[in-house]
């Protein structure tokens, strides 16, 4: 079934059932204690919260040049939507679901869109031409601006690193800085002021937050 005929939920659920059957039980082991970790910390203590202003922050755009969170918001109520990289599977259903159902819906409240990660420019690209996306796809290099927002994941424990190298995957060679630093995944609203609207921060990376929810948000922050 196409990504625009269900919800992320959905196809979680199906990314996961095809997983248990493909991967080796100890990769499947030290994932699922990872976020057995992580649901158990929880939500950091230090996320900012709904009426905050969110300062200034250099990020870098898909073609690597530079600009920053302001520049790119340019006075416009904003969705920002904190993801992983593009190595992360359940960051490109969130990506790919809200291209195909949540930027219209958007675009028709004047409010814009855009996508962050550490990762580098190059895996921005990546993820902006993989799934056609046609709104902003940024690296916030060193996690800068995920630190001013309270947002970043716990460190990967080593069962997880020998894990992802398993797979071929080695953040550091991915994020921008050279540190396996992730954020939290994160969806918030920016008024146009850049003050926070309302935030969503899913410490289970495989959780994301739906479509409908982030229209409901929108407009009771507008």
């Amino acid at each position: 079934m196409p990504a625009t005929a269900t919800t992320i939920t959905e196809q979680v659920e199906g990314l996961n059932a095809a997983s248990a059957e493909r991967l080796p039980a100890d990769i499947l082991a030290a994932f699922s204690a990872s976020l057995a970790r992580l649901n158990a910390a929880g939500v950091p203590a230090g996320v900012a919260k709904t009426g905050t202003r969110v300062p200034d922050v250099a990020l870098i755009d898909a073609h690597g040049a530079p600009t920053s969170l302001h520049a790119v918001t340019a006075g416009r109520p904003t969705v920002l939507a904190f993801y992983r990289g593009a190595w992360c599977p359940y960051c490109n259903i969130a990506l790919r679901t809200y291209s195909d159902q949540l930027l219209a819906k958007l675009t028709e409240r004047g409010v814009g869109l855009v996508a962050i990660s550490p990762q580098k420019p190059d895996g921005s690209l990546s993820m902006q031409e993989k799934h056609e996306l046609t709104f902003p796809v940024l690296s916030d290099a060193g996690n800068a601006l995920a630190s001013q927002l309270g947002i970043l994941s716990l460190p990967a424990g080593e069962d997880v690193r020998a894990a992802q190298g398993e797979l071929g995957l080695d953040v550091t060679t991915v994020n921008a800085d050279g540190s396996d630093t992730l954020p939290i995944p994160t969806v918030l609203f920016l008024d146009a002021d850049n003050e926070i609207g309302w935030i969503d921060v899913r410490p289970d990376y495989t959780a994301r937050i739906e479509v409908a929810d982030i229209i409901a948000g929108v407009d009771s922050a507008l």
